[in-house]
């Protein structure tokens, strides 16, 4: 008979569970007590409730990574939205789609010299 550890060494790479380190942290006493009521209060373990904090706070960064990776409009492309939004429709606003009356469209600065009253309902 084999032992555990001989049987893992068998299994193909891709069906191996990932094994769980052991990571000593330290906390300041004031957020470990702050860390350990939270996680009284949504019934799970203190280190089930670090782990997802951490993994929070991961994938915010990585969202905020992304974004400034992203490409920048530029005047021209936003022109060419607002060209598009200026295409008239054959369809009929809905009421609460209107635009008001007396309503006055403010332009940004980089929608040029276009026309201030944008569409009409």
């Amino acid at each position: 008979m084999q032992s555990p550890k001989e049987e893992i060494e068998f299994i193909p790479v891709t069906q191996k569970k990932i094994a769980l380190s052991k990571f000593p942290l330290q906390l300041m006493p004031s957020v470990r007590q702050l860390a350990e009521n939270f996680s009284q209060k949504e019934g799970v373990s203190l280190n089930q409730f670090i782990n997802l904090a951490v993994a929070e706070k991961l994938a915010h960064l990585q969202h905020e990574e992304g974004l400034a990776q992203r490409p920048q409009p530029h005047s021209a492309l936003i022109a060419r939205a607002l060209d598009i939004l200026d295409r008239p429709s054959s369809h009929v606003p809905e009421d609460f789609d209107k635009i008001p009356d007396g309503y006055v469209v403010v332009r940004r600065k980089y929608a040029g010299n276009r026309s201030p009253n944008r569409r009409k309902s």
